[in-house]
């Protein structure tokens, strides 16, 4: 599983001050703890309000309304920390806003199980969005840099397995607790003490930063891109930004409403992320193969019709095919995304990544509220899930005017 992370062709000799700094840090340790990080982060702090959302609806009276503003004041935080991101330059600052980033996931998962009052809720979830983008962003941009730095293959590939293992815990650590603790708030406190299990590697194997260096050398990495690609790139990811909310945030809920499914809704969840963790490596495959253009046209496509399946048919494997497709999905395109630009800025990837996400985090607060309100009104998601899949057709639109030709390793 670790074969991604031997040295590659083009940078052999890492960076002799870096080592230095970290000498006694492997590769699999600083993997595994990013990869802890974002289950932690994004696992947790993001992900369980979605397999938690039918029983604190059914148990606290929160209205479809109400869940989608709070999915959007959850992104709200996820864009105040990219805009964050995209500012500091003190790599740092940019550390240790990450370590606390991972113990604001804990108490923020526990502070939902402290009051029904909408206003704190909001609270909790704006800054659950905060660590979302610490764990995201800076976390992602600490790996990569530290893998590039010390010669070793520039994909996130590997690293984006913690998106999906969040979503298996959030799915089951769900079900199962719905069986022992049926009370909503007491399954936010058992999530808050699960993420213990992952605090503990995520912070003992930080990637350690080391002090930042301003050379000639370093001032010429940064790879210019023409505004032409960059605005491209930007109105992409806003399209997946929109598709990935959607489902992350209502994909149990939908399951919930159709009468035939009623109780399906964790095992739909469990499957995006079941999906998910395989994926990580096929899109790095597919991406060296006929380049990151096209990975990514592929990738937008088959989330397209992930969306449209349950618009199409309410019966269950609508719904199981549906939740595959988004997980194998909408990981590819955040990874093969935020590495492509990431090795665009070896300097700062962690920056770039933030610059960039900042399209991903509009769509993120737009699209739950649209889809709440589209719920509410007609009692049913079908027509969200229409104008999800149109949002994600304009972006494939977008990439396809880009060149198709693949970023050879040698041209980092």
């Amino acid at each position: 599983m670790l074969s991604d992370l031997r040295p590659c062709a083009t940078d052999e000799r890492p960076n002799p001050v870096t080592h230095a700094t970290s000498p006694s840090l492997k590769p699999w340790q600083v993997t595994t703890g990013g990869i802890c990080g974002l289950v932690l982060t994004i696992g947790l702090a993001r992900f369980a309000y979605t397999p938690l959302l039918p029983s604190l609806q059914l148990q606290t009276g929160l209205s479809d309304a109400g869940a989608g503003a709070l999915a959007a004041v959850n992104y709200a935080g996820y864009m105040s920390g990219a805009l964050a991101a995209a500012w500091i330059d003190d790599v740092r600052w940019r550390h240790r806003l990450y370590s606390m980033g991972l113990w604001m996931a804990l108490l923020t998962t526990a502070a939902m199980a402290l009051s029904t009052w909408m206003p704190a809720w909001a609270l909790w979830r704006y800054i659950g969005g905060l660590c979302s983008a610490t764990g995201m962003l800076l976390g992602s941009g600490l790996v990569l840099g530290w893998l590039m730095r010390h010669g070793h293959r520039p994909e996130l590939g590997l690293h984006f397995i913690g998106i999906g293992l969040g979503i298996v815990v959030s799915a089951l650590g769900a079900w199962g607790l719905s069986s022992i603790w049926p009370l909503w708030s007491s399954q936010w406190l058992a999530f808050a003490l699960l993420g213990l299990v992952f605090f503990v590697p995520a912070w003992a194997w930080r990637p350690p930063v080391p002090p930042p260096v301003v050379t000639a050398q370093t001032a010429q990495e940064a790879t210019t891109v023409s505004r032409r690609w960059w605005f491209t790139m930007v109105g992409s990811y806003f399209a997946a930004g929109w598709g990935f909310v959607i489902s992350a945030t209502f994909t149990v809920a939908i399951v919930e409403r159709e009468p035939l499914l009623a109780g399906q809704g964790a095992l739909a969840w469990a499957m995006v992320g079941f999906a998910a963790m395989p994926a990580v490596f096929v899109w790095d495959r597919v991406a060296r193969r006929v380049g990151d253009t096209r990975a990514l046209l592929l990738a937008f496509g088959l989330q397209t019709l992930s969306v449209i399946l349950p618009a199409m048919s309410g019966s269950l494997l609508a719904a199981l095919a549906g939740a595959v497709g988004y997980g194998a999905t909408f990981i590819g395109i955040v990874s093969l995304t935020l590495a492509l630009v990431g090795r665009r800025s070896p300097h700062n990837p962690g920056k770039a990544m933030a610059r960039l996400t900042l399209s991903y985090g509009v769509a993120q607060m737009l699209a739950p509220v649209v889809a709440g309100y589209m719920a509410q009104t007609t009692g049913t998601f079908q027509g969200a899930l229409w104008l999800t899949a149109a949002v994600m057709g304009t972006g494939m639109a977008l990439l396809a005017t880009l060149p198709s030709e693949p970023l050879k390793l040698e041209q980092l």
